[in-house]
């Protein structure tokens, strides 16, 4: 709407109303003046032609400016445009990662977030060139019927206007527009996926509270380990050399036994990173050995392990320790509680998106930001075990508050109920309001503090357990009395049914985590690296990231595999989330390998019972050709498609 108003650069157009010529372009578009129009061209003082073709620049501004032209224009290149890309002649792709795009095409209207965001990374690699592709029929014709209103001799010049107009000026500023849209709709697209896979990740089962020793694998290095009690507290590390060129199996076995015995360890975590299979296979072979079954392993993803190691978070933490032992802790309190050490890590270090980096990044941030302060106020948070970095996440508190909590704990100990909060300074009734039902206390004096119900409807509470002649804590200690009460009779004009109920869910499973249980996923002995990979193979892995089309699956070779969303199940999948989430364990076989590459093709289909097929029919009767419309008719579908309403 703005567009006609809007300061420009010289343009023909402006040169031709300099020259006094916008009565002969309002001449041509008004179609009504009976008189001859060489008569009225030769008013201008100049010769008639050269007066034509500066109204017909001013007549192609008039139309490329129009509201409703262009609008109608958008949705049309929108709904019959193709994405084009090529690649652009003598650049290199030596990895080959825009192959597929090298001449490529796809309608506009249903090219998925993923290759769009590919096509858009390869423009801006310098490796591609693309644009948004319209037959020019279309949009000449559906011009032509709306500029063209009256015969006579101003119909040529019109036309001539209308194709000028739409060659130089609409197509590519609405081509820059949907561009901009298709790109926008990606972004979203783009963002959505990764936080579905952040959720789903922040949501992974804790293995709980338990004193966990860490190893992060290292060859050259040597493997780091770090030994936590089950609070997340640091308690000790140390270096073993298991592996090449030292090779010191024995002396590592010795260090990892001293250190297990000396803080009753209850399980290990390995990091997935370089060296994880060899290392597994080693404490593996040292619990069998020395006859500690009882104690388990288990493979911990890193990603994000050293972002955290070097960051401000880290180094208060750790004053003292190296970014390596920083490490082996994170992958430690990632096997305790997941939640609680990913929100250390900025979002976007932890892997689990698709061309996080070429969206809207303002956008992007905005949208992790909430699902993490979703997910930890949907678990809730222990109000004295919790790191500041974990509560400022809570409803209410920032991250200055948090601190403050921290630094009270630190003072005055434990915390013994809610509302010792409210000694703590700048902690005030709003504050408090918000974050009380999201905090935690276990052991506390009131036994519902360790559940979500909120402050505020304690008293409803009691009265609850009172009409059955309990107490609270009995109450919550046998939760199937809370079946036997109706709710109509505790409604006030400040509690209604909804809270009552969600009271009485809470009563039902008071202090439930929502998280599901813990369970490891067992790698195959006999698989290290990408090279023992068979077709056919069937493995155990861990989905590590979910994209609109498949879902990549880590199955202890160091490279994560993918399964293609056409693999995923033996029905049509339009969007690989459907079936599977982060942090899942699969079944899967061994399409191909790639060890160059290092690409894993993967399937879950392939171990899933065929469906039944369709019953035949014996003979199926020919349809008659459907008879091609004639460009009348192609006009008027066009007209009704994109006929824009004032």
């Amino acid at each position: 709407l703005y567009l006609p108003y809007k300061p420009k650069r010289r343009t023909k157009a402006s040169m031709a109303r300099d020259k006094g010529l916008e009565p002969l372009a309002l001449f041509l578009w008004d179609q009504s003046d009976p008189t001859p129009l060489e008569q009225v061209a030769a008013q201008f003082g100049m010769p008639a032609e050269e007066a034509l073709e500066g109204a017909r620049h001013i007549v192609a501004e008039m139309i490329s400016e129009n509201a409703e032209f262009r609008k109608a224009m958008r949705a049309m290149m929108m709904a019959e445009g193709r994405v084009t890309s090529r690649a652009i002649e003598g650049v290199p792709d030596p990895e080959g990662k825009f192959k597929m795009y090298a001449s490529y095409s796809e309608p506009a209207a249903k090219i998925p977030s993923h290759r769009m965001l590919a096509i858009r990374r390869g423009a801006k690699e310098g490796v591609l060139t693309f644009e948004i592709e319209l037959d020019p029929q279309q949009p000449h014709a559906w011009l032509r019927a709306r500029v063209v209103r009256q015969p006579g001799d101003w119909v040529p010049h019109l036309e001539r206007a209308i194709e000028d107009s739409y060659d130089r000026l609409l197509n590519p500023s609405i081509q820059t527009e949907v561009r901009l849209e298709l790109k926008d709709r990606s972004d979203e697209e783009a963002i959505k996926v990764f936080r579905e896979n952040l959720e789903n990740l922040l949501l992974s089962p804790p293995a709980g509270r338990m004193t966990v020793l860490a190893i992060d694998p290292g060859i050259r290095t040597g493997c780091k380990l770090a030994v936590v009690d089950d609070t997340g507290k640091f308690l000790e590390d140390a270096v073993i050399y298991p592996f090449q060129p030292r090779n010191d199996l024995a002396g590592s076995a010795k260090t990892l036994a001293s250190l297990m015995a000396r803080h009753n360890v209850q399980a290990i975590a390995i990091g997935n990173g370089t060296a994880s299979r060899e290392s597994a296979a080693f404490v593996q072979d040292f619990l069998r050995q020395a006859n500690l079954t009882r104690i388990f392993s288990v493979t911990v993803s890193e990603s994000g392990a050293s972002v955290y190691s070097a960051s401000e978070m880290a180094r208060q933490e750790f004053p003292d320790l190296d970014l390596t032992v920083r490490g082996a802790i994170s992958i430690a309190r990632r096997l305790q509680d997941p939640l609680a050490e990913l929100v250390k890590v900025d979002p976007k270090a932890i892997g689990v998106g698709q061309y996080q980096h070429d969206v809207d990044q303002r956008r992007l941030k905005q949208s992790l930001e909430a699902t993490v302060e979703s997910c930890v106020n949907r678990v809730g948070v222990d109000l004295n075990t919790a790191s500041w970095a974990l509560l400022r996440y809570v409803a209410g508190i920032t991250e200055r508050t948090a601190v403050k909590i921290m630094q009270y704990r630190n003072e005055h100990g434990r915390f013994g109920s809610r509302l010792d909060l409210m000694a703590v300074s700048g902690f005030g009734p709003k504050t408090f309001e918000q974050a009380a039902g999201f905090l935690r206390i276990s052991g506390g004096s009131n036994p519902l503090d360790m559940t979500a119900v909120h402050p505020e409807s304690y008293p409803v509470a009691e009265k609850i357990a009172a009409s059955l002649g309990a107490t609270v804590a009995e109450l919550i200690a046998r939760p199937e009395l809370i079946e036997k009460v109706k709710l109509e009779g505790f409604t006030t004009e400040t509690v209604g049914m909804y809270t009552l109920g969600d009271i009485r869910e809470e009563l039902r499973k008071p202090g439930r985590d929502p998280r599901e249980k813990f369970v490891a996923a067992k790698w195959r002995d006999d698989v290290k690296e990408i090279a023992d990979l068979k077709p056919g193979m069937r493995l155990e892995g861990v989905v590590t990231n979910v994209t609109r089309f498949g879902a990549f699956v880590d199955v202890g070779v160091h490279q994560d595999g993918l399964v293609h969303v056409s693999e995923l199940a033996n029905r049509y999948v339009k969007d690989a989330s459907e079936v599977v989430k982060v942090g899942q364990i699969v079944k899967v076989q061994v399409l191909s390998t790639d060890t160059k590459a290092k690409r894993i093709a993967l399937s879950m289909k392939a171990l899933e019972a065929a469906p039944p097929e369709p019953k035949r029919k014996h003979f199926q009767e020919a349809k008659p050709e459907p008879k091609k419309p004639s460009l009348d008719q192609q006009l008027s579908s066009l007209s009704s498609r994109f006929r824009v309403k004032p």
